[in-house]
């Protein structure tokens, strides 16, 4: 697909050709039309809304003021409410705070894996049956 080709694919999508597109090189804004298109937009596996908020989340970690208004208005736009989108930010926030000091701390890798897994384990042995479940166990499982 030609550069022209994208342009006018993308304006009927979206309305119109962002500025920020329009800057990309040849060959760099067909590739990321196309995934955008096939993978963003498209019905997949994680719904719309999902992977806007993740979308959040990210945008936060890179401090991306760019990526977090676009993210946030595309997840609203999808159902996401306030609540979700405070909570896609503060698990990317959360994220990056344990990313930080475990990588920092340089701690052993394969200790994290077992720990990891041991800690996964016993939740699932201890979770009670899912209308007794709190709040934090139901979102372990």
């Amino acid at each position: 697909m030609s550069i022209a080709q994208t342009h006018k694919e993308i304006e009927q999508t979206l309305g119109l050709v962002p500025e920020w597109i329009k800057q990309m090189p040849e060959g760099g804004a067909e590739g990321f039309w196309a995934t955008s298109r096939d993978f963003w937009l498209a019905e997949t596996a994680i719904p719309n809304k999902y992977k806007e908020l993740v979308g959040l989340a990210v945008s936060g970690a890179t401090r991306c003021h760019y990526c977090a208004l676009f993210h946030t208005e595309a997840a609203r736009m999808f159902g996401a409410t306030d609540e979700e989108i405070a909570e896609a930010s503060m698990m990317g926030a959360l994220t990056m705070m344990g990313s930080t000091f475990i990588n920092a701390q340089q701690i052993d890798h394969e200790q994290f894996k077992q720990e990891t897994r041991d800690i996964i384990e016993y939740v699932k042995a201890h979770a009670t049956k899912p209308a007794e479940q709190s709040k934090t166990e139901a979102r372990l499982q």
